[in-house]
């Protein structure tokens, strides 16, 4: 079995969500996919045993976790030394168009000034609004934002498209790991 590693950071849960739906679908496609929270101790032993790497994170209030870009950075050496895939989770990437897709990118862009790497697959993922577990002034701050962008302002809703994400992973793995191609 080919490793995988998928680290992530996430502040509410979905890039969690996403990166374990990652390591699901690369599992059925015979990889071994190991899945790391940045975030946790864990990611400080970390080994370079990973034939790639996709690592991710959420976004809030323009910009990534600092632990992941702290993640990227210690591990930066071994990571630059194996096909890189970054991913990064947001509501901005729920809205279709070029402002959105600008947006994005300088988000991914600020992350990788940062660490020095460069990916060479990159993925904007759409987020949740989690209503239900927000305290009552995120909840209300949520909601302003929400609202302004023509969201759902009472619901939990999901943005996250999932063909995209497996598709993601999958070709990622498929095309940089190393791993035999069927021939057609």
């Amino acid at each position: 079995m080919i490793p995988v590693l998928i680290a992530y950071t996430t502040t509410e849960g979905q890039t969690r969500k996403v990166a374990e739906f990652m390591a699901g679908a690369l599992a059925e496609q015979g990889y071994r996919a190991d899945v790391v929270d940045v975030a946790s101790g864990r990611a400080a032993g970390v080994q370079p045993l990973y034939a790639v790497a996709i690592v991710g994170g959420s976004v809030h209030m323009g910009h990534h976790a600092p632990e992941l870009a702290r993640f990227l950075r210690t591990h930066a050496g071994w990571l630059a030394s194996v096909p890189l895939a970054l991913f990064s989770v947001s509501l901005t990437a729920a809205r279709e168009g070029p402002d959105s897709e600008s947006t994005t990118a300088r988000m991914m862009e600020d992350l990788l000034k940062e660490t020095g790497l460069e990916p060479v697959k990159s993925c904007r993922v759409a987020g949740a609004l989690r209503y239900s577990e927000y305290g009552p002034v995120k909840r209300m701050a949520v909601r302003s934002v929400a609202r302004a962008a023509g969201a759902p302002v009472d619901e939990d809703v999901e943005f996250t498209d999932w063909d995209d994400v497996r598709r993601f992973a999958v070709e990622f793995a498929r095309d940089f790991s190393g791993a035999p191609r069927e021939v057609a």
